[in-house]
């Protein structure tokens, strides 16, 4: 494990290219064609101006969190780390500060959603203390059907 001297900070449109970059280089991440272009992350990130973050080293960009809520409730959407940085800690402290964000704005529980073939996330919340549901459903209503999902190969 390498030592490393990331910086956590609030994401901004200005981070949009970089952040986009790391989605497409991530093994099995999934895009959504309208969610994920440039004009539906900065409609979040208008929407949530504190509350996603990216960790950087050197200038570059290693790490991104999508973070929102709509008053109520939390949500956590394509939380990542470059592969060369994982294992560091970078994930949890990304984490860490999405969750400090919702504090300060009286969000006070957050879900997420992780793919069941997502080993690698999977095991990083059950090791965060998430909490894997089996009580509930989940459902999906799709509006828009040309906002398809892509999985990178």
């Amino acid at each position: 494990m390498k030592e490393n001297k990331v910086n956590i900070r609030e994401m901004t449109m200005e981070d949009f290219e970089e952040v986009h970059a790391l989605w497409m280089g991530i093994h099995g991440f999934g895009i959504r064609s309208i969610d994920d272009s440039k004009e539906g992350v900065e409609r979040f990130i208008r929407r949530n101006p504190t509350t996603s973050m990216v960790a950087c080293e050197n200038g570059r960009i290693v790490g991104a969190i999508l973070c929102g809520h709509d008053g109520r409730r939390g949500c956590l959407y394509h939380v990542c780390v470059h592969e060369d940085y994982r294992k560091q800690g970078i994930g949890q402290k990304m984490v860490e500060a999405c969750l400090a964000a919702l504090k300060r704005e009286h969000v006070n529980k957050v879900n997420l959603i992780a793919f069941k073939k997502n080993d690698v996330g999977n095991y990083f919340w059950q090791g965060m203390g998430w909490t894997f549901r089996e009580d509930v459903n989940y459902y999906e209503y799709v509006t828009n059907e040309e906002n398809q999902t892509i999985f990178n190969p």
